[in-house]
């Protein structure tokens, strides 16, 4: 079969198309700023952020019912004591430190 440049350019201009539109989805795959790599992250990250809110609302909820009811005294004063190391007024407080 003879060379003809007819065929040649044919044949040059589909790799070149060809070649384009590799490169171009690759652009869009990777390297896009909205890439489908970057938009694969950001679902990941939205289905986190879902979780951990949810997780958060079950807590608030938890707290509002503990703020609701009301607190005993014996509770008061067990918290007074041990995180703020308050005393009555005529006591002594020794603390003690644990061995390891």
């Amino acid at each position: 079969m003879p060379f003809s440049w007819s065929t040649s350019k044919k044949s040059l201009r589909r790799w070149l198309i060809g070649g384009g539109v590799c490169a171009l989805l690759i652009w869009i795959g990777f390297f896009d700023s909205h890439s489908l790599f970057r938009r694969y992250q950001w679902h990941q990250e939205h289905e986190r952020l879902s979780t951990e809110n949810e997780q958060l609302r079950h807590d608030i909820q938890q707290l509002r019912k503990k703020l609701d009811r009301p607190l005993s005294d014996s509770l008061i004063e067990r918290i007074a004591r041990e995180e703020y190391g308050m005393k009555r007024p005529d006591e002594t407080i020794y603390r003690l430190k644990e061995r390891k």
